[in-house]
């Protein structure tokens, strides 16, 4: 036997991305892995242990041993939150909305993972920001993913021109995000911006019952109204 075939898997376990059924968008792998491990990893215990018992009723809280990885963990913790997988132990790794490692701090852990030669199980289930992009229209075989914008000003508006212009001459979507109860103050700072005929797309709330998908240009979006405060959001803009 080897010394690999020794190490517990570091699953990467989706979740929904709201409060919805995960029958409609979790497939049974994500079941079957919540089943039989028992140590993740997580960004908010309250909300994992509350996603676990929706899949798993019958699971016992009390056998769970979560460690949460978020913005206040410090870097010495990851070490020994991944170690039960060096001693044969299966962990699950979870997001608190969506895929682990995309646009979430768990991608520390993954890295470290591969560090360690612990294999790698992702698991499918919802990207918002793949599900964007899909709903968009806008170039799917090119696009980049650049996170949050800066919060000054001028900052912001310096880099919605430059993503604008990479959009042109690459031909690339530009993909971002904002932290929910900032989102109308982003639209308007995007229509100011951004020129007329630059396509925007606005995706929130995907999978729940008030998705809402549309591109339009700039200029018709300047004539259209849409309340996105504290709606999880993914912006996309293109400039053909």
């Amino acid at each position: 036997m080897t010394t690999a075939s020794l190490k517990g898997k570091l699953y990467l376990i989706p979740t929904t991305l709201g409060e919805m059924n995960p029958d409609d968008v979790l497939p049974q792998s994500v079941k079957r892995a919540i089943d039989f491990i028992d140590t993740y990893i997580v960004e908010n215990e309250k909300t994992a242990r509350k996603f676990i018992k929706s899949i798993n009723p019958e699971k016992v809280q009390a056998s769970l041993q979560l460690s949460a990885l978020n913005k206040h963990t410090d870097i010495s913790e990851h070490n020994a939150m991944i170690a039960p997988c060096l001693n044969g132990v299966n962990i699950g790794l979870m997001s608190e909305a969506g895929c682990p490692g995309v646009a979430d701090p768990g991608a520390v852990i993954v890295k470290l993972a591969h560090e360690k030669g612990i294999q790698v199980i992702p698991l499918v289930g919802p990207s918002s920001i793949l599900l964007a992009m899909m709903g968009s229209g806008m170039n799917g075989q090119s696009f980049a993913f650049n996170g949050y914008l800066p919060i000054d000003k001028g900052e912001k508006k310096s880099a919605l021109k430059n993503f604008e212009k990479l959009s042109n001459d690459k031909n690339q979507s530009q993909i971002f995000i904002e932290t929910p109860y900032r989102n109308n103050k982003l639209l308007e700072d995007i229509l100011q911006a951004l020129q007329p005929n630059t396509h925007l797309c606005i995706a929130t709330d995907l999978t729940l019952p008030t998705e809402y998908i549309k591109t339009f240009r700039v200029a018709d979006w300047k004539k259209t109204k849409v309340d996105l405060h504290n709606r999880p959001t993914i912006f996309i803009i293109h400039k053909f």
